[in-house]
């Protein structure tokens, strides 16, 4: 990663990847049910590893605004559990779960190599010109 300087004014929002284990599901439904209660997209459960993520986990998006008082709030109310946060930055997935992104908790493995290929898959698609037929 080189060492440019992001507008932080850019980020169009923020995910909240939060993993769980069979044992600690339940903390996780808890965890979830109060995450309700903010202004926030609650994403679907995934009960093993998919994508770039190794664990069990559900996604929560939320809007740059609403950062402090998700982030704050997850800082002391995890319930021991992980999680990832993450910026949406548009400058590629890898580095938004990596390089730019923050752990509450255990940094767990993330597929990196996954990442890098959404991301050269991405920029391909770009690379194509749309065309009318």
């Amino acid at each position: 990663m080189d060492n440019q300087v992001i507008d932080v004014e850019k980020i169009s929002g923020y995910h909240a990847h939060v993993y769980f284990e069979p044992h600690t599901r339940p903390l996780a439904e808890r965890l979830r049910d109060q995450l309700a209660d903010f202004d926030v997209v609650l994403g679907r459960w995934k009960e093993g590893p998919v994508g770039p993520h190794t664990r069990a986990m559900y996604q929560v998006a939320f809007a740059p605004e609403q950062f402090d008082l998700v982030v704050r709030w997850l800082m002391v109310n995890r319930q021991g559990l992980d999680i990832l946060v993450h910026p949406d930055t548009g400058l590629g997935h890898a580095g938004d779960h990596t390089a730019r992104a923050l752990w509450l908790g255990r940094s767990l493995p993330v597929k990196v190599e996954y990442l890098q290929q959404i991301d050269r898959d991405y920029k391909m698609a770009e690379a194509i010109p749309l065309t009318e037929g």
